[in-house]
């Protein structure tokens, strides 16, 4: 499963990589989310880029998971819905020239899809690492990165690599190591 995950990915992680560094080229950041394990890789990569990933010196990059305030995300679940939870957080926070990122094994996260819908509304650029066929948010994003496989395990490995690959092509745009 890596060996061809690594051959039909690697473009995808590329361009995934260079939509994210242009973004904070530009003064952007990047509004990331998902659901459970792929909640876990939102806050995951988003400590890697406010945080430090290789380079040690870097200044932090704006990197914003969704799922992480408790409060916004109980609130609004409680009083309107689970599904349109991360789409009102793009409209709170999203910023012309900012990049939304959706994270779902199935690509058919229902609250994930509603970002990305949002995220196309309001004119950001849209990312997505997906498993199986993408689903319906294999389609909203400007750069998919699909995992063909339906297994949700090994999909959830390959995101894991994907996103550190991600970080280390970022943080060599952004402050190449000396």
């Amino acid at each position: 499963m890596l060996s061809r995950a690594k051959t039909c990915l690697r473009d995808d992680i590329v361009r995934a990589a260079d939509l994210v560094s242009g973004a904070f080229a530009r003064g952007g950041k990047v509004l990331v989310c998902g659901n459970g394990g792929s909640a876990t890789d939102a806050q995951h990569f988003a400590a890697e880029l406010v945080g430090r990933f290789l380079a040690p010196d870097r200044a932090a990059l704006p990197v914003i998971a969704l799922n992480a305030d408790t409060a916004v995300l109980t609130a609004w679940a409680n009083d309107v819905g689970y599904a349109d939870v991360f789409a009102r957080q793009v409209r709170a926070y999203g910023r012309p020239g900012d990049v939304v990122f959706g994270i779902s094994t199935s690509g058919r996260s229902a609250n994930v899809v509603a970002a990305l819908k949002t995220a196309r509304d309001c004119g950001l650029r849209t990312f997505a690492l997906l498993g199986g066929t993408g689903g319906e948010a294999g389609d909203l994003a400007d750069c998919a990165l699909i995992v063909p496989s339906p297994d949700t395990q090994r999909i959830q490995e390959v995101h894991t690599l994907a996103l550190h690959l991600i970080c280390e092509l970022v943080e060599a745009r952004v402050a190449p190591l000396p």
